[in-house]
Protein backbone atom coordinates (compact mmCIF):
# COMPACT_ATOMS: atom_id res chain seq x y z
CA UNK A 1 0.00 0.00 0.00
CA UNK A 2 1.13 3.37 -1.04
CA UNK A 3 2.05 5.75 2.10
CA UNK A 4 -1.31 7.17 3.51
CA UNK A 5 -1.70 11.33 3.41
CA UNK A 6 -4.26 13.34 4.50
CA UNK A 7 -4.30 16.98 4.13
CA UNK A 8 -6.45 18.60 6.67
CA UNK A 9 -6.43 22.72 7.57
CA UNK A 10 -4.07 21.83 10.37
CA UNK A 11 -1.42 20.57 7.67
CA UNK A 12 -1.73 17.18 9.30
CA UNK A 13 0.67 14.39 7.57
CA UNK A 14 0.86 11.08 7.99
CA UNK A 15 3.95 9.66 8.90
CA UNK A 16 3.58 5.98 8.28
CA UNK A 17 3.53 3.91 5.87
CA UNK A 18 1.08 0.99 4.80
CA UNK A 19 3.13 -2.11 5.86
CA UNK A 20 0.47 -3.77 7.21
CA UNK A 21 -2.43 -4.20 5.01
CA UNK A 22 -4.91 -4.44 7.79
CA UNK A 23 -3.60 -1.10 9.07
CA UNK A 24 -4.89 1.60 7.01
CA UNK A 25 -4.15 4.35 9.55
CA UNK A 26 -1.48 3.99 12.13
CA UNK A 27 -0.26 7.50 13.28
CA UNK A 28 -0.41 10.83 13.01
CA UNK A 29 2.09 13.84 14.09
CA UNK A 30 2.44 17.74 14.05
CA UNK A 31 4.61 19.67 11.97
CA UNK A 32 6.64 21.71 13.94
CA UNK A 33 5.11 24.80 15.24
CA UNK A 34 1.41 24.64 14.62
CA UNK A 35 -0.47 24.88 17.78
CA UNK A 36 -4.14 24.35 18.48
CA UNK A 37 -4.10 21.37 16.63
CA UNK A 38 -3.21 17.62 18.00
CA UNK A 39 -3.60 13.79 16.90
CA UNK A 40 -3.75 10.56 18.79
CA UNK A 41 -4.37 7.68 17.94
CA UNK A 42 -7.37 5.26 18.96
CA UNK A 43 -7.77 2.12 17.16
CA UNK A 44 -6.79 0.42 14.38
CA UNK A 45 -9.04 2.13 12.18
CA UNK A 46 -9.65 5.26 13.69
CA UNK A 47 -7.84 8.64 14.59
CA UNK A 48 -8.91 11.98 16.89
CA UNK A 49 -7.93 15.02 16.06
CA UNK A 50 -8.83 17.71 18.66
CA UNK A 51 -9.69 21.16 18.02
CA UNK A 52 -10.31 24.01 20.53
CA UNK A 53 -13.83 23.52 20.73
CA UNK A 54 -14.18 19.57 19.70
CA UNK A 55 -13.15 16.67 18.65
CA UNK A 56 -13.29 15.60 15.35
CA UNK A 57 -12.75 11.72 14.39
CA UNK A 58 -12.03 10.16 10.93
CA UNK A 59 -13.83 6.32 11.31
CA UNK A 60 -12.57 4.00 9.31
CA UNK A 61 -14.23 4.92 6.04
CA UNK A 62 -12.60 8.22 6.75
CA UNK A 63 -15.79 10.24 7.42
CA UNK A 64 -15.67 12.94 9.57
CA UNK A 65 -17.32 12.87 12.85
CA UNK A 66 -17.52 15.36 15.33
CA UNK A 67 -18.46 15.45 19.40
CA UNK A 68 -17.87 18.19 21.93
CA UNK A 69 -15.12 18.53 24.29
CA UNK A 70 -15.93 18.57 27.99
CA UNK A 71 -13.10 19.92 29.24
CA UNK A 72 -13.42 23.78 29.59
CA UNK A 73 -10.29 25.52 26.49
CA UNK A 74 -9.34 28.66 26.12
CA UNK A 75 -11.50 30.20 23.99
CA UNK A 76 -14.67 28.70 25.93
CA UNK A 77 -12.96 31.07 28.73
CA UNK A 78 -12.41 33.88 26.25
CA UNK A 79 -16.18 33.46 25.29
CA UNK A 80 -17.52 33.74 28.92
CA UNK A 81 -15.78 36.80 29.77
CA UNK A 82 -16.39 38.31 26.80
CA UNK A 83 -20.37 37.49 27.55
CA UNK A 84 -19.88 39.02 31.03
CA UNK A 85 -18.34 42.25 29.67
CA UNK A 86 -20.96 42.79 28.27
CA UNK A 87 -23.63 42.13 30.18
CA UNK A 88 -22.16 44.06 32.73
CA UNK A 89 -21.73 47.05 30.09
CA UNK A 90 -25.17 46.78 29.17
CA UNK A 91 -26.29 47.30 32.88
CA UNK A 92 -24.18 50.17 33.33
CA UNK A 93 -25.37 51.41 29.97
CA UNK A 94 -29.44 51.69 31.91
CA UNK A 95 -28.33 53.11 34.71
CA UNK A 96 -27.93 57.00 33.45
CA UNK A 97 -31.26 55.69 31.22
CA UNK A 98 -33.31 55.08 34.29
CA UNK A 99 -31.92 57.54 36.05
CA UNK A 100 -32.73 60.21 33.62
CA UNK A 101 -36.65 59.08 34.47
CA UNK A 102 -36.19 60.42 38.03
CA UNK A 103 -37.52 63.90 38.66
CA UNK A 104 -34.33 66.51 38.30
CA UNK A 105 -33.42 68.26 41.63
CA UNK A 106 -35.75 71.24 40.92
CA UNK A 107 -38.81 69.23 40.63
CA UNK A 108 -37.89 67.44 44.07
CA UNK A 109 -37.17 70.98 45.29
CA UNK A 110 -40.73 72.20 44.27
CA UNK A 111 -42.31 69.17 45.93
CA UNK A 112 -44.75 67.06 44.53
CA UNK A 113 -48.44 66.81 46.58
CA UNK A 114 -48.54 65.00 50.03
CA UNK A 115 -51.67 63.05 50.69
CA UNK A 116 -52.47 62.57 54.51
CA UNK A 117 -54.53 60.10 56.07
CA UNK A 118 -56.50 61.98 59.21
CA UNK A 119 -58.94 59.56 60.59
CA UNK A 120 -56.51 58.82 63.11
CA UNK A 121 -56.32 62.29 64.36
CA UNK A 122 -58.19 62.41 67.45
CA UNK A 123 -60.32 65.42 68.54
CA UNK A 124 -57.76 67.76 70.09
CA UNK A 125 -54.87 66.51 68.71
CA UNK A 126 -51.99 68.04 66.18
CA UNK A 127 -49.90 66.21 64.12
CA UNK A 128 -47.14 67.64 62.11
CA UNK A 129 -46.26 66.79 58.52
CA UNK A 130 -43.51 68.23 55.71
CA UNK A 131 -44.48 69.79 52.54
CA UNK A 132 -42.19 71.21 50.57
CA UNK A 133 -39.32 71.04 53.31
CA UNK A 134 -41.82 72.82 55.52
CA UNK A 135 -43.26 71.68 58.75
CA UNK A 136 -47.56 71.16 58.35
CA UNK A 137 -49.89 71.37 61.57
CA UNK A 138 -52.95 69.23 61.03
CA UNK A 139 -54.93 70.36 63.91
CA UNK A 140 -58.95 68.41 64.65
CA UNK A 141 -60.08 71.24 66.77
CA UNK A 142 -62.57 70.89 69.45
CA UNK A 143 -65.85 72.47 69.77
CA UNK A 144 -64.71 74.78 72.49
CA UNK A 145 -61.34 75.86 70.08
CA UNK A 146 -63.94 76.57 67.56
CA UNK A 147 -66.09 78.71 69.08
CA UNK A 148 -63.20 80.90 70.35
CA UNK A 149 -61.71 81.48 67.36
CA UNK A 150 -64.88 82.60 65.76
CA UNK A 151 -65.85 84.72 68.95
CA UNK A 152 -63.71 86.90 68.65
CA UNK A 153 -63.23 90.84 67.93
CA UNK A 154 -61.24 90.93 64.40
CA UNK A 155 -60.88 94.55 64.83
CA UNK A 156 -58.38 93.77 68.14
CA UNK A 157 -56.31 91.35 66.16
CA UNK A 158 -53.07 92.67 64.59
CA UNK A 159 -53.70 90.76 61.39
CA UNK A 160 -57.60 90.71 61.18
CA UNK A 161 -59.22 87.44 59.48
CA UNK A 162 -62.00 85.64 60.42
CA UNK A 163 -61.22 82.09 61.34
CA UNK A 164 -64.26 80.59 58.77
CA UNK A 165 -61.64 81.80 55.87
CA UNK A 166 -58.75 79.92 57.27
CA UNK A 167 -60.79 76.35 57.15
CA UNK A 168 -62.60 75.07 54.58
CA UNK A 169 -66.18 74.62 54.23
CA UNK A 170 -68.01 72.47 56.16
CA UNK A 171 -65.02 71.20 57.77
CA UNK A 172 -64.51 73.89 60.52
CA UNK A 173 -62.94 71.03 62.50
CA UNK A 174 -59.66 70.83 60.95
CA UNK A 175 -57.06 73.76 61.03
CA UNK A 176 -54.22 72.89 58.13
CA UNK A 177 -51.41 75.60 58.87
CA UNK A 178 -47.28 76.05 57.24
CA UNK A 179 -45.55 75.89 61.46
CA UNK A 180 -43.59 78.88 60.73
CA UNK A 181 -43.42 81.66 62.62
CA UNK A 182 -44.00 84.61 60.21
CA UNK A 183 -41.26 86.63 62.69
CA UNK A 184 -38.10 85.22 62.18
CA UNK A 185 -38.90 81.40 60.71
CA UNK A 186 -38.59 79.54 64.32
CA UNK A 187 -40.72 77.02 64.36
CA UNK A 188 -43.66 77.24 66.96
CA UNK A 189 -44.99 74.80 69.78
CA UNK A 190 -48.92 73.57 69.46
CA UNK A 191 -51.34 74.19 72.40
CA UNK A 192 -49.47 76.61 73.89
CA UNK A 193 -49.44 79.92 74.58
CA UNK A 194 -52.55 82.08 76.69
CA UNK A 195 -55.28 81.12 73.70
CA UNK A 196 -54.15 77.78 73.43
CA UNK A 197 -52.88 78.09 69.83
CA UNK A 198 -49.63 78.19 69.45
CA UNK A 199 -46.48 80.08 70.66
CA UNK A 200 -43.67 80.86 69.53
CA UNK A 201 -40.39 80.21 71.90
CA UNK A 202 -37.94 82.10 69.80
CA UNK A 203 -39.42 85.76 70.75
CA UNK A 204 -41.92 85.13 72.02
CA UNK A 205 -45.27 85.74 69.30
CA UNK A 206 -48.60 83.88 70.39
CA UNK A 207 -51.10 82.85 67.83
CA UNK A 208 -54.77 81.52 69.12
CA UNK A 209 -56.49 77.73 67.71
CA UNK A 210 -56.88 79.83 64.28
CA UNK A 211 -53.39 80.32 63.87
CA UNK A 212 -53.68 84.09 63.82
CA UNK A 213 -51.38 86.27 65.77
CA UNK A 214 -52.22 87.58 68.98
CA UNK A 215 -49.81 88.90 70.68
CA UNK A 216 -45.90 89.21 70.20
CA UNK A 217 -43.91 90.64 67.54
CA UNK A 218 -44.67 88.42 64.41
CA UNK A 219 -46.55 90.72 61.91
CA UNK A 220 -48.66 88.33 60.29
CA UNK A 221 -50.81 84.82 60.62
CA UNK A 222 -49.59 81.74 60.50
CA UNK A 223 -50.50 81.07 56.67
CA UNK A 224 -52.26 78.45 55.42
CA UNK A 225 -50.83 75.92 52.77
CA UNK A 226 -52.66 75.13 49.19
CA UNK A 227 -54.36 72.07 50.37
CA UNK A 228 -58.10 69.99 49.81
CA UNK A 229 -60.26 67.36 50.93
CA UNK A 230 -60.04 64.10 48.58
CA UNK A 231 -62.51 61.73 51.03
CA UNK A 232 -63.32 62.82 54.69
CA UNK A 233 -60.37 60.93 55.62
CA UNK A 234 -57.71 62.05 53.66
CA UNK A 235 -56.61 65.92 52.65
CA UNK A 236 -53.71 66.69 49.84
CA UNK A 237 -51.23 69.16 50.47
CA UNK A 238 -49.77 71.11 47.38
Amino acid sequence: MRPLVISTPAGLRSLCKGANKRRRIAAFALPQGQGGWFVRPVGCFAFTVSARMGWTILTRDLKPVTTTSAEPTRRDFLYIATASVGAVGAAAALVPLIAQMNPDASTIAAGAPVEVDISPITEGQVIKVFWRGKPIFINHRTKKEIEEARNVNLASLPDPQPDDKRVKEGKPQWQVLIGICTHLGCIPLAHSGEYNGYFCPCHGSVYDTSGRIRQGPAPANLPLPPYEFVSDTRIRIG
